[in-house]
């Protein structure tokens, strides 16, 4: 039994695909395939029920994958407490962000962490808070920046920064006139939301409850939620007319518009907001650089929400 063998049935475990999960462990499907058998095999025990278009774990299978993760997760611990050893600037640092901050924060700190600590390589993606969350605890990822809340055992958080949410609309929309927008203002409108998996959406519709509820059936309007797959897609279709939306104001900065085809309104106080932070693995010993990551995301202000320094 090695750990490329755990990695490969919890991988397949996850995708409950002999492809997919293949491509993501970067063999070929004969060679995840016969690893699998082998580890059946040794152990005694089918590990998962293979159908023509499918394959899913077994009962006994679940146990085994559910023990895998951990020690995947323990292993990479090893690695953490080996690199300590190592200068803590000159290995690379593997940072993930969820897909409503990656985008927006990126360009900011990248360029302030390579001028910092030119000689850490740097390696980011995007994600779910789910995926992250994930790739942290296996230690594919060294820290991530979420959305609060953000909770997950032996995983330190730090808040990082708070923001506003501004409504984005079309200049000429009768909102625009307003100097700030008032809950109740929305009521009528088109609002334009992210889907299910997006945490930002559902942070919105819990701030701005009045957006779950139905308009009564002899209502003239109908009010719809599009379910965008990001906030670009949300952008675009505002800009085409198809509603209003809701971002934080960090993707609201630069619309990429010419001027006066969109525009922002803060909301009135108390704005809903949102608190990004960095969450790492309580035993991640590059200490250094995490503090290098913070001070460059520090260098890059947002006005703030009063509530968070």
């Amino acid at each position: 039994m090695t750990l490329t063998e755990l990695r490969y049935i919890v991988t397949l475990a996850q995708q409950q695909h002999f492809g997919q999960a293949a491509k993501l462990c970067h063999v070929s499907q004969p060679t995840l395939s016969i690893a699998v058998k082998k580890l059946e095999q040794e152990l005694d025990v089918e590990l998962f029920e293979r159908s023509k278009n499918s394959v899913r774990p077994t009962p006994i299978g679940e146990q085994v994958i559910a023990q895998a993760n951990r020690v995947l997760e323990e292993s990479s611990s090893i690695k953490d407490i080996a690199s300590a050893g190592r200068d803590q600037l000159k290995t690379p640092l593997y940072v993930g962000a969820i897909f409503t901050i990656g985008p927006y924060l990126f360009p900011h700190f990248i360029p302030e962490l390579q001028k910092s600590v030119p000689q850490m390589p740097l390696v980011v993606e995007e994600g779910f808070t789910a995926t992250l969350r994930q790739r942290l605890r296996k230690g594919e990822l060294d820290v991530i920046i979420v959305a609060l809340p953000f909770t997950e055992p032996d995983v330190v958080t730090q808040p990082l920064y708070s923001e506003p949410f501004v409504v984005l609309l079309p200049g000429d929309h009768p909102l625009a006139k307003k100097e700030a927008i008032k809950p109740v203002d929305l009521d009528e409108e088109n609002v334009l939301l992210l889907g299910e998996g997006h945490c930002f959406g559902d942070q919105v519709r819990e701030a701005l409850p009045n957006l779950n509820q139905h308009q009564d059936e002899n209502t003239a309007q109908i009010r719809t939620h599009s379910e965008g797959s990001s906030l670009e897609t949300l952008r675009h279709m505002v800009a085409s007319g198809l509603g209003i939306t809701i971002l934080p104001l960090s993707a609201a900065i630069g619309a990429g518009y010419k001027d006066g085809l969109l525009v922002t309104r803060p909301f009135v106080d108390p704005s809903p907001c949102r608190t990004s932070a960095l969450a790492w693995r309580a035993s991640f010993p590059r200490h250094k650089a995490i503090d290098a990551l913070r001070s460059a995301i520090k260098q890059h202000p947002l006005p703030s929400c009063p509530s968070v320094a």
